[in-house]
């Protein structure tokens, strides 16, 4: 099996662990720019996709956000099927058009959103499927301090500080809309937001505030880059009881403080194996991935507020 990577930062280097870790009979290539960049242990860098020779069986998009368009395209034509970093791209423009052009090309796409396989999520996806629970109201919160995503950088150089290079809270946790609409569905409206003036000064929304509204309940969705102390909390309110997610503590309690459902010992580092293992599960076995491009896409109108 042949995987290419587009981008090989911190992100990539997780999916490459994650290869590994699988241990599939991988060769893995890395599309480089710079003819001096430091080559990885197991990775083998090309410069020019032009003239390759060599047959990909398909291509992971971890390159910086406002770039996937690019090569989504390129790789599209070329026929080769995609693993897509979330979120798919940075910006609607011209949307409709890849969307088309993967369909006409009939390439398999995934867009790589790895909280749909941490086990809370997956634990509320098949309750949600066998109990008939009313939902009175949702709260989602995400949020943590963008200064200490980066060990040892200035965190105003990332792309998450730079609305330019495709950041922004409401693209980086992009996790939370995507995993409410996974579990709950598209809602008929939504409201939003987004905001840039907290003491962080940076030029990409560091707040978000997304107001989803469904059939029988409303679910509030609040991301931001400047909690010190990071929170990852779904709260969902029923008749008669209230279940809280902790997604940091992987687990499940209700109104009692009674646990519902813990996983103890499981770090979000398996996610990235997780999903990666399905994904190439649903390429041998000829299967059509979830969270396609297009999927992904009309998720990513509400993330953009572009209804």
């Amino acid at each position: 099996m042949n995987v290419l990577i587009i981008g090989l930062g911190s992100i990539a280097k997780k999916h490459i662990t994650a290869l590994q870790s699988l241990k599939v009979d991988a060769e893995i290539y890395a599309l480089r720019s710079n003819l001096n960049a430091v080559s990885e242990e197991d990775v083998e860098n090309i410069y020019d996709l032009e003239n390759n020779t060599v047959v990909f069986d398909f291509a992971i998009i971890s390159n910086p956000t406002n770039l996937h368009y690019k090569y989504i395209e390129k790789l599209a034509r070329r026929g080769i099927p995609l693993f897509i970093e979330k979120p798919a791209i940075h910006s609607l423009e011209n949307s409709k058009e890849l969307v088309q052009l993967i369909e006409d090309k009939k390439i398999v796409t995934y867009v790589a959103c790895n909280l749909r396989f941490h086990p809370c999520i997956a634990f509320l996806k098949k309750k949600l499927e066998i109990e008939p629970l009313r939902v009175n109201e949702l709260n989602v919160y995400c949020g943590s301090y963008l200064p200490d995503w980066r060990s040892g950088k200035d965190f105003r150089t990332i792309y998450s500080a730079n609305a330019s290079m495709g950041g922004g809270v409401h693209l980086d946790l992009f996790h939370e809309l995507d995993y409410t609409t996974w579990l709950f569905g598209l809602p008929s409206k939504s409201k939003s937001i987004l905001r840039n003036s907290s003491s962080l000064e940076i030029d990409a929304v560091d707040y978000a505030n997304y107001l989803l509204e469904y059939d029988s309940f409303t679910a509030n969705v609040v991301l931001n880059y400047y909690r010190r102390k990071p929170k990852r909390e779904i709260e969902i309110v029923l008749d008669e009881d209230t279940l809280t997610v902790d997604l940091i503590k992987n687990e499940i309690k209700n109104d009692a403080g009674e646990y519902l459902f813990q996983a103890i010992d499981f770090s979000v580092k398996e996610t990235y194996l997780l999903q990666l293992e399905y994904f190439i599960g649903c390429l041998k076995n000829n299967q059509v991935p979830m969270n396609s491009f297009a999927a992904s896409v009309e998720i990513l109108k509400i993330c953009l507020n572009d209804e």
